[in-house]
């Protein structure tokens, strides 16, 4: 049986559900019965249901019945041990007479963070830990960082051309990337929880800020959160927004309160600015279209000063480069 095989399996569930389980983490798992372990075809399996509905485990072992007998379990994130507002998984597991259970990672939510594979141990379960734990980990960063610090992952979304340019210097920006760029920018918008930008790009661009793919609107309760820095007019389309002002990190400590676990910043060029300033971006998303401007009065990537040095140059890692119709999508890692 192939542990690392079948973790990413349950990884692939767990990303049909991105976007849906917040503030409660995005988890799959699979559950191979004894009698067919190794049977690629004979597995049951279950995801995350939105927050109240059954976690993936109780999913998969709802499946599997009897046959979770003496099986083994793969769930991408340690069981929770606590009452929420499901029973724990641990229980369900524990009823079941699953023999084995496979872990990613423990789960850093001070409730659970090693007690659910305790249990299962002093139950005489077999556990192992750490299979796939990298590639786990960077699946859930958002909801690690959000139980450890309290705030929530902060991806900096930004569109230019490949002179680094925004707009014209006349403010006209639409559109700079095509259309599988700008659909893509809606499934970034779909996984996050709340989407931020200034007041000032409200007032010039008076973006939705909704997410709308294959020409139709998501249902009002599944749409992102509306930040907006500042005061936005009463006419405004982001409205109703939420409004905050202060300091950056005040307004994080504010959205994490909310269960916002993943914020995308879409800008203007300031708050891009404030926000890389202030070292509070854990990965970059740049869209960049095949167009030059041609000059240096267009429009920045940011607002502000930057380094007065080379040897002050912020410096990332490249996670990935995706061509997107004749655009380009760069993600950077803090």
């Amino acid at each position: 049986m192939d542990d690392v095989q079948h973790m990413r399996r349950a990884m692939a569930l767990a990303a049909t559900v991105r976007g849906s389980t917040t503030p409660n983490p995005w988890v799959g798992c699979v559950v191979f019965p004894a009698a067919h372990a190794n049977d690629v075809a004979t597995f049951f399996e279950g995801a995350t249901a939105p927050p109240g509905g059954p976690h993936a485990e109780v999913t998969a072992l709802a499946q599997a019945g009897e046959a979770a007998r003496g099986a083994t379990l793969y769930a991408t994130l340690e069981p929770c041990v606590h009452h929420g507002r499901t029973p724990p998984c641990t229980d369900a597991i524990i009823g079941s007479g699953v023999a084995r259970v496979v872990i990613g990672i423990q789960d850093p939510d001070s409730r659970v963070a090693g007690r659910g594979v305790a249990a299962l141990r002093a139950a005489g379960i077999e556990v192992t830990e750490g299979v796939a734990a990298d590639e786990v980990a960077e699946q859930l960063a958002p909801y690690i960082k959000h139980r450890r610090t309290g705030h929530p992952w902060v991806v900096l979304k930004m569109a230019a051309s490949l002179d680094g340019r925004t707009a014209a210097p006349d403010g006209s920006s639409r559109w700079i990337t095509g259309a599988d760029a700008r659909r893509d920018v809606h499934r970034l918008r779909e996984d996050s929880d709340a989407v931020l930008v200034g007041a000032g790009t409200v007032r010039a661009d008076d973006p939705e800020l909704t997410v709308r793919l294959d020409g139709d609107d998501t249902a009002d309760e599944t749409q992102p959160l509306r930040v907006v820095l500042g005061r936005a007019p009463e006419g405004a389309k982001v409205q109703p927004a939420l409004e905050l002002e202060g300091d950056l990190s005040g307004v994080l400590d504010e959205l994490g309160r909310l269960g916002v676990v993943q914020l995308l910043v879409e800008g203007g060029a300031t708050v891009a600015h404030e926000f890389h300033a202030a070292g509070l971006v854990d990965r970059y998303v740049l869209y960049l279209a095949p167009a030059f401007f041609g000059g240096d009065d267009g429009r920045p990537l940011f607002a502000g000063a930057g380094a007065g040095t080379i040897a002050d140059v912020w410096r990332g890692k490249v996670i990935s480069v995706e061509r997107l119709g004749d655009d380009l999508r760069v993600e950077v890692a803090a």
